[in-house]
């Protein structure tokens, strides 16, 4: 990911947080949308959950520039959502969602190269998470 790009994610999400819970409602109305068998993942109140959503993004993009420290976060974050039984497949369905959120959300300033650099913040993010839950090989 480059500099340019991840000044274009932090500069966009910084659009998205004054309309956080909105954003939010708007990214599990998508997920749902796209995927209605996820919607059993979700037992806890929604309104915590979207706050925790929006946490946790506003936490990997500012790290953007310290990725090596949001990588062992991340990890963790994907092994917990195993346990919860999110499987690798379902980020596809998270990352559309999310597109497609910040696409309404930011409207005209959702432009290309917007579009391209939250492909890529979110292809680095999932593929962390998902690192997360792969079977470690013990230590000797």
């Amino acid at each position: 990911m480059t500099e340019e790009q991840k000044e274009l994610v932090q500069t966009s999400f910084d659009k998205v947080r004054p309309i956080s819970d909105a954003a939010a409602v708007l990214f599990y109305d998508e997920l749902f949308a796209i995927d209605p068998s996820l919607r059993g993942l979700f037992k806890s109140d929604m309104a915590e959950q979207r706050a925790k959503l929006m946490a946790m993004l506003g936490t990997a993009v500012s790290s953007l520039g310290r990725w090596e420290s949001l990588v062992p976060v991340l990890r963790e974050l994907g092994r917990r959502h195993l346990r919860y039984g999110v499987k690798p497949v379902h980020y596809e369905s998270v990352g559309a969602a999310l597109l497609a959120t910040l696409e309404k959300g930011l409207g005209k300033d959702f432009t290309p190269a917007v579009r391209e650099a939250w492909v890529i913040c979110y292809t680095l993010i999932a593929r962390e998470m998902i690192e997360g839950t792969e079977p470690r090989e013990a230590l000797p």
